[in-house]
């Protein structure tokens, strides 16, 4: 008999996590490398269907926008760590002889007034090319990477990427879309936000999008004299909410019924573990659970009595997550307040997965069908 799915969680499919022991036909592979402002994260991925088969992956902390905030550069010893991953990830890529690849830069190095300096010492350093992809685009690829998630029952799409240094909001109405065909119209934006004329999917409609210059890293440094616990948490929820005066697509009043908000950040899925009081890390259980927003606020409100010394304590948190989750959250809580919903669904993919579907449904190595 099947282990049962806890409760709330709804049968998504997910992509094969890594493990083939055969070596994979590298004119078959695709790579998408994500330097974040906190992470640098790597997949490496043969088409598989619709999908696509994880071959090796790469993640680590490097905390790239450390001191940023206040100084306006990247600090040396950001740079240092974050070639020293880059290294191992360039190593990841000759092993496998991966030729078809996408390695981007975010809002660190955006931000950052020796951000193009760096990405040609990295080049020198490590001989990758990365870019630094603009807000646009890396809303884009967040909505992408969610497909799988979107419900064929959904009218009105929020997608949320909650970063280090920005957060990305993206809403897609797709009411006039035909239910079986919703998923699908979400990968069809890889061309842009403007949809094809050509496509039978030209009904599913961007709204609008916002990329706010605040993540988990950059929001928490802006508050760091707050010595309260609980005082610093409620001004960063507020300072959030403030940030997202331009953009109203819709009432906040608007009704639940048809609407989605999905979730796609470390924040998301630490509140989707503590919720599920999970204390080991486990992605089937995680990824496209659905949360209420009473759910959501329960752990929230659990994440605040704990304290700082009870969050670095708590393995639900982790210990890369437990300086961040209280700014995460607060823009979490931010999000809900204007648009709540019984209906947020947990992504954990991101900006590495929009990336590999950008490429093989580019290159036409995906097969066309319902996920």
């Amino acid at each position: 008999m099947p282990p049962k799915r806890p409760p709330g969680a709804d049968r998504f499919p997910r992509e094969v996590e890594p493990s083939p022991p055969a070596k994979a036909d590298p004119a078959e592979l695709y790579a998408a490398l994500d330097l974040g402002t906190n992470s640098c994260r790597m997949l490496i991925a043969q088409p598989k269907g619709n999908q696509f088969h994880v071959v090796d992956s790469f993640s680590k902390s490097v905390q790239l926008g450390l001191g940023l905030e206040g100084s306006g550069r990247l600090s040396r010893a950001s740079m240092n760590r974050t070639i020293q991953a880059l290294k191992i990830c360039r190593a990841k890529l000759d092993k496998h002889e991966v030729r078809h690849r996408r390695l981007v830069a975010t809002e660190a190095c955006r931000r950052a007034a020796n951000g193009s300096a760096f990405m040609a010492n990295v080049r020198r350093e490590t001989g990758l090319n990365l870019e630094i992809i603009q807000p646009e685009e890396e809303a884009r690829l967040a909505v992408i990477s969610c497909a799988p998630l979107v419900s064929t029952k959904t009218e009105q799409l929020l997608v949320v990427d909650i970063g280090g240094g920005s957060t990305e909001l993206v809403w897609i109405d797709l009411s006039r879309v035909p239910r079986v065909e919703r998923p699908q119209a979400i990968m069809r934006l890889h061309a842009g936000f403007t949809p094809d004329a050509a496509s039978p999917f030209q009904a599913a409609r961007v709204v609008d999008w916002i990329s706010v210059p605040l993540g988990v890293a950059t929001l928490r440094d802006q508050f760091n004299d707050v010595e309260d616990d609980a005082a610093r948490f409620a001004l960063m929820s507020w300072y959030f909410e403030e940030n997202l005066a331009d953009f109203s697509p819709y009432e906040s009043e608007q009704t639940r019924e048809g609407f989605q908000i999905i979730g796609t950040s470390g924040t998301v899925t630490t509140v989707a573990a503590s919720h599920l009081g999970l204390r080991r890390y486990d992605r089937n259980k995680v990824d496209g659970l659905r949360m209420t927003s009473d759910q959501i606020d329960r752990v929230i409100r659990g994440y605040l009595e704990l304290g700082p010394a009870g969050r670095r304590a708590d393995p639900r948190i982790g210990r890369d997550r437990h300086a961040l989750i209280m700014s995460g959250a607060a823009i979490l809580q931010a999000l809900l307040r204007v648009w709540p919903t019984d209906r947020l669904s947990v992504a954990d993919r991101g900006l590495r997965e929009g990336l590999l579907y950008a490429q093989m449904s580019a290159d036409g190595v995906l097969e066309a069908g319902p996920f």
